[in-house]
């Protein structure tokens, strides 16, 4: 991982650092030329630019056409001033007065993007004025930027990629405790990519146990503590929603604990995390192409395991608990049949309806579970239905709770992260008898009419009781990611683990 630190200004750092300034648009599209028409105007350089890019570079920006959109980069060489000769990178960040931290998170990211084989950049984007906006929110969005940009995975490569940047430089802003600021950005961060990790590493290599034992050895250096049930213990206990799932595999599912368990800590929050580690729909079969990306179907287990390790590693005066519901969703003469009921952990009878619809089976035995465990607040994290992808897409996450607040405290949390949410309707009144079974209590899917996405969470709410606050996040298109931004490559994103972190963090100051 890029390895981050701070500098007192961009001309301190070693003559070969790739020095990175931002420049933002005209704060109107044209001005009066000599000879009356309209012509654009120059982008104007934030902070120290004008100091390294000198008049000469200023005035190069305008002739190579560059005009500051968000994102855009340009790089060249200082003609004059203090730092003539010195490589510079020029990103832009569009309008000034619409500059805020996510503006400057995406910034540093494309910077990152752009740096190519420079060993080490050094940049002053956490001093470009944002309005009103905490300083080390500032700095914080930055270093997040950069680290989230420098994530690759290359495990199953066979040849070596480019060099790339390993060290970036930061030019804090004034009053800031940048050390203490840039360390908790590097514990989210490091959680996102481990997510990504764990989403991006092939199926074969996770199944059930696999994924119990990566998850185990990821925490073996925090105050976690770990608990596993094998399938014998599940069938012991009642698991019947896992063990259904998992049954058709060779490989048999796992339930993994995981416990932050601060001294004195007056609040318990329980993270539930979907683990089917590769998923086929069972007998309800999927196409190839809908199996494609099915290796991220552990991501909201990963997500969950992420969140506990980071409230470890930043010593959060919360309790922080994960249950891991691991389960390979495959076909054989031990797979579970459409039409087959099960039994769950809290006694529930369940109509297994479409075996495609397996994630709120194994959630609904780690939500009892994790009442069990005496959470105050449980959120479930699942890539659960593909329905909130036509709702939503694949850049904002679905919310819904049995507490408007909750669900409102996660979304403005989302925002000030980046990783946006939006809450649908729990639709109780309106929906929720549908979920009753015909030869049983529930069943797992509806019928075509019904909104698939408020259906599965009204599933998930029978087992949670009232007195507990809970809200399900699915996360089914913000998971992973078929094309490139500035944050994110191709592949598992690590959404929405910065935003639980950070809930976490405001939590504990509540």
């Amino acid at each position: 991982m890029l390895e981050l630190s701070t500098i007192d200004g961009l001309l301190a750092a070693d003559a070969t650092a790739l020095l990175v300034v931002a420049a933002t648009a005209a704060p109107s599209a044209t001005e009066d030329g000599a000879d009356g028409a309209t012509e654009p105007r120059p982008p104007s350089p934030q902070a120290g630019a004008a100091d390294v890019l000198g008049t000469a570079g200023a005035a190069l920006l305008a002739t190579l056409g560059f005009d500051a959109a968000a994102g855009a980069t340009v790089r060249l060489v200082a003609p004059d001033g203090p730092a003539a000769g010195r490589p510079i990178l020029v990103v832009g960040l569009g309008d000034a007065a619409e500059v805020t931290p996510a503006t400057l998170r995406r910034a540093a990211g494309a910077a990152v993007r752009a740096a190519g084989d420079a060993a080490t950049l050094v940049t002053d984007l956490a001093t470009v004025p944002t309005g009103d906006a905490d300083p080390a929110e500032v700095l914080t969005a930055v270093a997040e930027g950069l680290l989230l940009a420098d994530y690759r995975f290359d495990t199953y490569r066979t040849k070596a990629r480019p060099a790339r940047t390993t060290a970036a430089l930061l030019v804090p802003p004034a009053d800031v405790d940048a050390d203490t600021t840039l360390d908790r950005a590097r514990v989210g961060v490091e959680a996102a990519r481990w997510v990504r990790d764990l989403v991006n590493t092939a199926p074969r290599d996770k199944r059930p146990p696999l994924l119990a034992d990566l998850v185990a050895e990821g925490v073996a250096d925090d105050d976690v503590h770990v608990r596993v049930l094998d399938e014998h213990a599940l069938a012991d206990g009642g698991y019947g929603g896992i063990l259904g799932v998992g049954g058709g595999s060779t490989m048999k599912p796992r339930l993994v604990e995981l416990r932050w368990q601060p001294e004195g800590a007056q609040r318990h929050v329980a993270l539930v995390g979907k683990g089917i580690t590769f998923d086929t729909g069972g007998y309800s079969l999927k196409p190839t192409s809908g199996q494609e990306t099915m290796r991220m179907d552990m991501a909201g287990a990963a997500t969950a395991a992420a969140v506990v390790r980071a409230a470890a590693r930043l010593r959060l005066p919360v309790a922080v608990s994960a249950v891991l519901c691991l389960a390979e969703n495959m076909i054989s003469g031990d797979a579970q049949r459409v039409s087959d009921v099960i039994t769950m952990r809290d006694g529930t009878t369940v109509e297994v309806m479409n075996t495609d619809a397996e994630g709120r089976l194994v959630l609904g035995d780690g939500l009892a579970h994790a009442v069990e465990l005496g959470a105050d607040t449980i959120l479930d994290v699942a890539t659960l239905t593909g329905a909130v992808i036509v709702a939503l897409g694949d850049r904002i996450g679905g919310v819904m709770a049995n507490d408007d607040a909750l669900a409102a405290e996660l979304i403005a949390t989302g925002r000030d992260v980046d990783e946006p949410l939006w809450q649908l309707p729990l639709a109780t009144a309106e929906y929720g008898s549908r979920v009753d079974g015909v030869f049983a209590d529930l069943r797992n899917v509806g019928t075509p009419k019904d909104p698939g996405t408020v259906f599965g969470a009204l599933f998930l709410a029978r087992f949670v009781p009232d007195h507990v606050r809970w809200a399900h996040l699915d996360i089914a298109g913000v998971a992973w990611r078929d094309a490139v931004d500035p944050l994110h490559r191709k592949g598992g994103t690590g959404v929405p683990t910065r935003t639980l972190v950070a809930w976490l963090e405001g939590l504990s100051r509540d």
